[in-house]
């Protein structure tokens, strides 16, 4: 099924985020249509789409509208298919890396040496740590052919 493209609106400037954002929501449309998406999932997209065109007011208003509208589909097609965004696991294992191991291992490290000014040492670990596992998981994802050929 053909997912309904966004219309451009000429009023927005050639330098604005909202500009920036219309052509970036433009190419993930785009590569959306090249996926083989289920028929109801592209019929919610289109609805959506649908709802962005009738959209009036500042350039702000658009900018919020046009974000709102491409978090809401990314994570809709996360939910159904399993694609993703570049880069979307390292940037989610990046911060559960500084909490999970992180935080963890600088109580532990502090707590051994008996000065709790040592408890930041233990972010970096987990930073490390969490992008290592996320990078893994994207390249597994990519593998799987379940990542979106768009930077957003």
């Amino acid at each position: 099924m053909n997912l309904n493209r966004h219309k451009n609106r000429p009023a927005l400037q050639g330098e604005g985020k909202a500009f920036k954002k219309q052509n970036k929501l433009n190419m993930l449309l785009a590569e959306l249509e090249t996926r083989n998406l289920p028929e109801s999932l592209s019929h919610t997209i289109n609805k959506k789409v649908e709802k962005l065109n009738d959209l009036k007011g500042s350039e702000k208003e658009l900018y919020k509208s046009y974000m709102k509208f491409q978090h809401s589909i990314l994570r809709l097609i996360k939910e159904e298919t399993g694609i993703v965004k570049k880069g979307h696991y390292k940037h989610m294992w990046t911060a559960l890396g500084m909490s999970v191991f992180g935080i963890p291992l600088g109580i532990a490290f502090s707590s051994a040496v008996g000065n709790m000014a040592f408890l930041g040492v233990g972010l970096p670990i987990g930073l490390v740590i969490g992008g290592a596992v996320g990078t893994k998981k994207d390249k597994a994802a990519a593998a799987e052919g379940k990542v979106l050929d768009v930077e957003i």
